[in-house]
């Protein structure tokens, strides 16, 4: 998707960090970073993403790495998931971790939190259709207590369904036996999180000639 300038000129960083808030000596970190991960090539690619070890550890590191390659982090409005990805489109989605700004006003703050759990949302809505499912939420549950090797199979099937079907109460009121719960939609899963601390929890920290994220 896309093509960026390979000499990545000094207006092109400003350009990218008005479009994605970074200043231009992160940037210059992540385009590091970015051509080590791509070999030093102006796409990145799913398989770049194997050779991470921190994300090879993370029992959700498919989840994360698809997010990198679903458009809707791109900021554009437009569903879908792509092959490849641009620097520009590395740090459109990288920029859903960057702390807000401390001089944000009360309104900036809020659309910059639903902005990070619209981002969390499309992580486990991986079909695309506007809702958690109970089979995606039981996959991302699977998948977390699977790695732990504390719980079998059928188990964690057990946890995720009962854990749905407290989701449901709490979203939609007390639900009858007979009745069947769609899955989360996004303003169910606001309400959810509304007393969650997301900016500190999810975030890109620099350090010298690197940066680490947390989630």
């Amino acid at each position: 998707m896309g093509t960026l300038l390979s000499a990545q000129a000094p207006q092109e960083y400003s350009h990218l960090s008005k479009k994605t808030g970074f200043s231009l000596e992160q940037i210059e970190v992540l385009h590091k970073r970015f051509k080590q991960l791509s070999q030093d090539e102006d796409v990145l690619r799913k398989e770049h993403f194997n050779g991470i070890p921190d994300l090879a550890c993370n029992p959700i590191s498919a989840q994360i790495t698809e997010a990198f390659f679903d458009q809707r982090n791109f900021c554009n409005n437009v569903a879908g998931k792509v092959d490849e990805i641009s620097f520009e489109e590395f740090l459109l989605v990288l920029s859903h971790f960057r702390p807000p700004s401390q001089h944000l006003k009360e309104e900036d703050r809020e659309n910059v939190r639903k902005e990070k759990l619209r981002f969390l949302f499309n992580m486990h809505d991986t079909d695309n259709d506007g809702t958690i499912t109970l089979e995606e939420y039981r996959h991302v549950v699977e998948e977390l207590l699977s790695h732990s090797g504390a719980l079998g199979k059928e188990t964690a099937k057990g946890i995720a369904d009962a854990a749905m079907l407290e989701v449901a109460s709490i979203s939609v009121g007390q639900m009858r036996p007979d009745e069947f719960y769609e899955g989360i939609t996004f303003e169910h899963f606001l309400k959810l999180l509304a007393g969650f601390e997301i900016e500190s929890r999810m975030n890109i920290r620099f350090s010298k000639n690197t940066f680490t994220m947390c989630k």
